[in-house]
């Protein structure tokens, strides 16, 4: 486990010329940032929040910002009109840049640079009052809020802060004014749900099918691709995406917020490159836009792998710990309804159903026998109800984790609630994947214990190949994902190099592997030797090669050995991959690829050979196939 490293932030503040000697609202203001690089910039009308952002000079995307922010009970005490077309005013601005390199826990990089330029502008809404000791505005009678822009090198970022209020007043969001325009001609790919199904449509309402999920990944017709997200989504309303015009995106919040200041919003994010493997290697954006870790002593967060005991009964689990220690595993995980029927409310958590032949205790202790943890399901509804007692008796059980199922998301109870359930969590030592309709924002930079969630379309809807090669350029721009992998399965609609390279291609800390399976299907194919040898952390990531909806080819490094997946579509194809990434000297190319002439059971081919950064690996990927490859220094 690699050491946090706690770096300092230097932070230069420059006050713009706009800035608080006051603005002349007769014509409109502008103000701009650019990325430290250069590739993005951000200019803003200061009168009425309309924006737009270049990338390498053309214009990607541009709307208008705002809330709409209303209490009216105690608007009317202070004298403030309740006219919702009162606007934001205007008063100030300042812009400076951030750069630091920090050490995550656990990551696809072990180091990650949060380099940007900031502008900050600050805005009132109220009463106006003429030679008031706020500059025109009477400081018990208006709102206060501060529009924050990062400008990073992989994308933009903007979020509505709200500071202490000197007046006390409660914060209630109605709704955004976030919009986002886009080049006519623009597709998007997107899902409706987490787990839904991905839609190709235009930008344009009679295309769209309705509320879509983040993030949301665009085809501008220059060819460039962009991508618009949500970060650090802790206490807010869920906001999904409508195409409310033609060639426009609108936020669409689940329901209103109430809040207390100094209040954060999520962040809204528009990412962009010239390839779509340039989002995917900058994804590193949605963890920046959060908090540090905020776990005193993470000791107790160990990724790994899990085997799911599929059967609840005592010899099934035993032969599950027995599968998972001898494929080098770290955990086994029991599944829903050992305490009985997860949808049932008089369903209790704190004990097993009277029908198991086992205890959570014998088994952790016989699991930490072999060297292995133990994760347990529990439904949201035991957790709603038995949170509290159930931490304390886990962490005494030997538990090393809690997974939750069918957690509900949407509202900012439901949002809140469930990342309190994480940070106490981790004040009892127990790690959390969270199923279902989650989606992460990053959250798990400050509280890594949450290793992984689902909110994705895994095999358990047994996707097409179409589908899974999409996933690395939408879902997974946003965080790890519990696809929850499996080899043997008669469902699977792909080959097994294609579910085989899903170890290097989908990122998950915690990696559960032959889902569905029973152990007494393993046959020890040779090739299963890379879901052995291969980490679920790493030091280094980098897409190589790769379009949405056809190919992805995915490199990752653990220390001085490489791992790399490539994944086509329906479609089959060669791939050429250069291996100018490697550092000088030989290496071993073990290389396991689809061979329909053997006659193994998943016909999958072994071979190696000695390679340098000169060479270039020639692959033939069938139709829905794969390959996966280990690369590591010649011996």
């Amino acid at each position: 486990m690699r050491r946090r490293l706690l770096t300092v932030a230097m932070v230069l503040l420059l006050p713009l010329c706009l800035g608080a000697q006051g603005l002349d609202h007769s014509e409109p203001a502008t103000a701009s940032v650019e990325s430290p690089g250069g590739d993005f910039r951000f200019d803003i009308g200061t009168s009425d929040m309309s924006y737009s952002i270049t990338y390498k000079g053309e214009k990607i995307a541009w709307g208008t910002l705002g809330v709409d922010l209303s209490n009216r009970l105690m608007e009317s005490a202070l004298g403030i009109p309740s006219d919702e077309k009162d606007t934001w005013r205007f008063r100030s601005a300042q812009k400076g840049s951030c750069d630091t390199l920090w050490t995550p826990l656990y990551g696809e990089n072990s180091s990650i640079r949060d380099s940007y330029s900031f502008l900050d502008l600050q805005y009132v809404k109220g009463k106006d009052t003429e030679g008031s000791s706020a500059g025109g505005y009477d400081q018990r009678r208006y709102y206060s809020m501060t529009l924050q822009v990062r400008a990073y090198d992989e994308g933009v970022a903007i979020r509505y802060h709200f500071p202490e209020q000197e007046n006390g007043l409660f914060l209630n969001i109605r709704g955004e004014r976030t919009t986002f325009t886009f080049p006519e001609g623009t597709m998007a790919w997107d899902s409706e749900w987490a787990q839904g199904p991905f839609h190709h449509f235009r930008v344009v309402p009679s295309d769209s099918p309705g509320e879509m999920e983040r993030p949301m990944f665009l085809e501008l017709p220059s060819g460039k691709k962009a991508a618009i997200g949500e970060a650090a989504l802790v206490d807010y309303s869920r906001g999904k995406f409508t195409v409310s015009a033609p060639w426009t995106v609108s936020v669409s919040l689940y329901d209103g917020v109430e809040a207390i200041s100094p209040y954060d919003p999520p962040w809204r994010v528009v990412m962009a490159g010239e390839r779509s493997i340039d989002l995917v290697n900058s994804k590193d954006i949605f963890l920046n836009l959060n908090a540090p870790c905020a776990i005193a002593d993470p000791s107790f967060v160990k990724p790994g792998k899990a085997y799911r005991c599929g059967k609840l009964e005592r010899g099934f689990i035993m032969r599950g710990i027995e599968f998972a220690k001898n494929m080098g595993f770290q955990f086994i995980e029991l599944d829903a309804r050992w305490y009985g029927p997860e949808m049932s409310m008089e369903s209790s958590a704190l004990r097993e159903a009277p029908s198991m032949n086992f205890t959570i205790k014998e088994v952790c202790d016989s699991a930490r026998s072999h060297g292995l943890g133990v994760w347990v399901y529990v439904n949201q509804r035991a957790l709603y109800r038995e949170l509290d007692q159930i931490l304390p008796l886990y962490r005494e059980w030997g538990v090393s984790g809690i997974k939750f199922g069918f957690v509900q998301v949407g509202n900012q109870m439901w949002t809140t609630w469930l990342h309190d359930a994480v940070r106490k969590c981790a004040a009892y030592s127990l790690m959390v994947d969270i199923h279902d309709e989650y989606r992460p924002t990053g959250f798990s930079r400050t509280y890594p214990n949450l290793l992984t969630q689902e909110g994705i379309r895994g095999n358990e809807e047994m996707p097409s190949a179409d589908h899974n090669v999409t996933l690395p350029f939408t879902r997974f721009l946003c965080g790890a994902a519990d696809y929850t992998l499996c080899y043997y399965n008669s469902r699977v609609k792909n080959t097994h190099a294609h579910q085989l390279a899903m170890a290097a291609v989908y990122y998950s800390p915690l990696q559960f592997m032959f889902w569905y399976d029973d152990p007494k299907v393993y046959d020890g194919g040779a090739e299963l030797s890379f879901w052995k040898d291969i980490p679920t952390v790493f030091d280094e990531s980098r897409a190589l090669y790769g379009e949405i909806g056809q190919y992805i080819v995915q490199a990752r490094r653990s220390g001085e050995d490489w791992f790399i997946g490539a994944m086509t579509s329906l479609e089959g194809r060669k791939v050429e991959i250069l291996l100018d990434f490697l550092p000088d000297g030989r290496y071993e190319a073990l290389i396991y690829e689809d061979d329909p002439s053997l006659s193994t059971k998943s016909k999958v081919g072994v071979s190696s050979r000695i390679v340098s950064n000169k060479d270039v690996l020639a692959l033939q990927l069938l139709p829905s196939g794969g390959a996966a490859i280990h690369i590591r220094p010649s011996r």
